[in-house]
Protein backbone atom coordinates (compact mmCIF):
# COMPACT_ATOMS: atom_id res chain seq x y z
CA UNK A 1 0.00 0.00 0.00
CA UNK A 2 3.17 2.34 0.39
CA UNK A 3 4.29 1.84 -2.80
CA UNK A 4 1.01 2.77 -4.62
CA UNK A 5 0.32 5.86 -2.42
CA UNK A 6 4.38 7.30 -3.22
CA UNK A 7 3.14 6.32 -6.80
CA UNK A 8 0.07 8.61 -6.81
CA UNK A 9 2.13 11.19 -5.05
CA UNK A 10 4.89 11.16 -7.70
CA UNK A 11 2.38 11.47 -10.42
CA UNK A 12 0.48 14.35 -8.51
CA UNK A 13 3.96 16.06 -8.06
CA UNK A 14 4.67 15.46 -12.17
CA UNK A 15 0.91 16.82 -13.13
CA UNK A 16 1.60 19.86 -11.23
CA UNK A 17 4.65 20.46 -12.77
CA UNK A 18 3.19 20.24 -15.97
CA UNK A 19 0.81 22.35 -15.05
CA UNK A 20 3.39 24.89 -14.03
CA UNK A 21 5.34 24.51 -17.01
CA UNK A 22 2.02 25.21 -19.22
CA UNK A 23 0.88 28.69 -17.67
CA UNK A 24 5.02 29.73 -17.82
CA UNK A 25 5.05 29.99 -14.20
CA UNK A 26 8.74 28.29 -14.16
CA UNK A 27 10.22 31.13 -16.14
CA UNK A 28 8.79 33.99 -14.11
CA UNK A 29 10.23 31.93 -10.86
CA UNK A 30 13.85 31.35 -12.43
CA UNK A 31 13.79 35.28 -13.33
CA UNK A 32 12.73 36.34 -9.53
CA UNK A 33 15.66 33.62 -8.51
CA UNK A 34 18.07 34.91 -10.86
CA UNK A 35 17.43 38.78 -9.58
CA UNK A 36 17.67 37.70 -5.82
CA UNK A 37 20.84 36.29 -6.41
CA UNK A 38 22.46 39.19 -8.41
CA UNK A 39 20.97 41.46 -5.31
CA UNK A 40 23.42 39.29 -3.25
CA UNK A 41 26.27 39.78 -4.51
CA UNK A 42 25.82 43.15 -5.57
CA UNK A 43 25.49 43.06 -9.57
CA UNK A 44 21.48 44.10 -9.75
Amino acid sequence: MLKQTGFYVLMLGIGLMLVGLYRQEAALILEKAITICLQCIGIG
